[in-house]
C-alpha cells in the first residue's frame, strides 16, 4: 500500500515536470543554493559548540549554565521546526525557504549582540526552529530538480552542506570566535547566510509546482503509526554517533593520550566520513527499502565496538571515526525516503521531523554517554551506550516497519 502511495507519488513528480510553468535553467546552481543554505545553518549550529567557553565567561556563567543556548537550539529544531512547518503548509516552497534564511539571519544577528544568556538562549531557539523546516522544504524542492525517483539522492544534497560544516564550517567559525571574539563567530554566520540568500533567490525555481499543500493533509501524517515508528527508529539508532562524536576530545586526550591539537583532526576525520556516507547513503535509499538503514546501523555497531575495544590506539580510534560518520550517515537518507513513503502528502514535515530526530538523538547519544562516565566505567564506555541505542533502534526497524515486503530488503 505504501509502495502504491510512493509510486503514485512519483507519478505525480512526472505529471507536474511535464506542466512546468518555469523551467529549470540551472539545476547545478539550484542544488548548491540549497546546500549553501544547509551549510550555513550546520556551521551556526556546530560553531557554538566550539565557542561555548567564550560566552559563558562573557556573559558570566558557568559552562553548565551556559550549555542552556545549546540545548534551547535543539529544542527549536525538534519544536520550532514541525510548528513552523504545519504553519507554513500552503506556502509555496520556494518562498517558505527564503522566509526561513531570513529567520536564521534575524537569530544568529540576534545571538551575536545578545547582552546577556537569558536572550541568547531565546535567540538560539530561534535559529533553530529554522533547521528542520528548511531540510524539509529543501528536499521537496531537491527532489523536484533531480526529477522523480530520486527522493533519497536529493535528501542527501540537502544533508550534504551540513556535512561539509562539520569539517570546514565549524573549524573556521571555532577560529574566528577564538580570534576575533564568539560575537564575531555569529557575524561570520551571518554573512554566510546572506551568501545563501542571494544564491536562493537567484537559482531556485519559480514555479507554481512547488506550491505548498493543506494543513489538514500534513497533520494526517501524525496519525500514521508507521511515521513515529521511525521517528523512534531514527532517534534511538542515530543517537551514537553522538555518543562518540560529543567525547572526541577526552577521546583523543584522555584514552588515546594525545595532544589535544590533534581535536580538530579528528572532527575533520569524522566530518570526511559522514560527507562520504552521505553521498553513497543517497544512491543507495533511491534504489533498496532497507539495505541503506540495516547495513549503516550494523556497520556503526561494528565500529562502536572496535572503539570500546582498541580505541586506546590513535590509528585505530581515528579509522573508527571515519567509519563511524561513513556508516550512520549511510543510513539516514534511506530514513527519510521510508518516512516520506509513509505520508507522500506532507514530505516537508517529514523532512522537519527527520531533522527533530537527529536532535533528540544528539541528546539521547550525549545523556547516555554521560551515565557511562558517571558510573565510572572510563572515558571509552561512551560507546557502549551507543551500542545499547543503536541496537535498540535496528531492532525496533526490523521488528515493525522493516518487516514490510519488498523486492531487495
Amino acid at each position: 500500500m505504501h509502495q502504491q502511495a510512493y509510486e503514485s507519488q512519483c507519478t505525480a513528480e512526472e505529471k507536474r515536470h511535464e506542466t512546468a510553468t518555469s523551467p529549470i535553467r540551472n539545476p547545478r546552481l539550484a542544488l548548491f543554493a540549497l546546500a549553501l543554505g544547509t551549510f550555513a545553518i550546520g556551521t551556526g549550529e556546530f560553531g557554538s559548540n566550539g565557542i561555548i567557553q567564550l560566552f559563558a565567561a562573557d556573559l558570566d556563567v558557568s559552562i553548565p549554565v551556559a550549555t542552556y543556548a545549546i540545548t534551547a537550539y535543539a529544542f527549536g529544531v525538534m519544536i520550532g521546526s514541525p510548528a513552523i512547518t504545519l504553519l507554513a503548509a500552503r506556502v509555496n516552497r520556494r518562498t517558505l525557504l527564503l522566509g526561513l534564511i531570513v529567520l536564521f539571519l534575524v537569530g544568529n544577528g540576534l545571538s551575536a549582540v545578545a547582552p546577556n544568556l537569558a536572550l541568547l538562549v531565546i535567540f538560539r531557539f530561534v535559529a533553530g526552529s529554522v533547521q528542520g523546516a528548511f531540510f524539509g522544504a529543501g528536499a521537496v524542492v531537491a527532489a523536484y530538480v533531480y526529477g522523480p525517483g530520486k527522493g533519497g539522492k536529493a535528501f542527501a544534497t540537502v544533508m550534504g552542506g551540513l556535512t561539509v560544516a562539520t569539517i570546514f564550517g565549524s573549524p573556521l567559525a571555532t577560529f574566528i570566535g577564538q580570534n576575533a571574539g564568539w560575537r564575531a563567530m555569529y557575524w561570520a554566520v551571518v554573512a554566510i547566510g546572506l551568501l545563501a540568500g542571494v544564491a536562493l533567490v537567484a537559482w531556485l525555481p519559480r514555479t507554481k509546482d512547488l506550491r505548498g499543500g493543506s494543513v489538514r493533509n500534513e497533520l494526517s501524517a501524525l496519525r500514521r503509526p508507521n511515521v513515529w515508528l521511525m521517528v523512534a527508529v531514527a532517534a534511538l539508532g542515530i543517537s551514537s554517533i553522538f555518543a562518540v562524536y560529543t567525547f572526541i576530545g577526552p577521546f583523543i586526550t584522555d584514552a588515546a593520550q594525545q595532544d589535544a591539537s590533534l581535536i580538530p583532526i579528528a572532527l575533520a576525520v569524522f566530518g570526511v566520513g559522514m560527507a562520504v556516507g552521505n553521498h553513497l547513503g543517497g544512491r543507495i535509499a533511491d534504489r533498496y527499502r532497507s539495505r541503506g538503514l540495516i547495513l549503516g546501523y550494523g556497520g556503526v555497531l561494528i565500529f562502536l565496538v572496535l572503539i570500546g575495544v582498541a580505541g586506546s590506539n590513535l590509528t585505530v580510534l581515528l579509522f573508527c571515526f571515519f567509519g563511524t560518520g561513513a556508516t550512520m550517515m549511510y543510513a539516514i537518507p534511506t530514513i527519510q525516503v521510508r518516512l516520506t513513503s509513509f505520508a507522500p502528502d506532507a514530505p516537508t514535515l517529514m523532512g522537519a521531523l527527520n531533522l527533530a530526530a537527529l536532535n533528540l538523538a544528539n541528546s539521547l547519544g550525549a545523556i547516555g554517554g554521560a551515565i557511562t562516565l558517571g558510573a565510572g566505567w572510563g572515558t571509552l564506555s561512551t560507546v557502549w551506550a551507543g551500542v545499547a541505542l543503536t541496537s535498540a533502534g535496528l531492532l525496533l526497524y526490523v521488528t515493525t516497519v522493516g518487516r514490510e515486503r519488498s523486492a531487495v530488503a
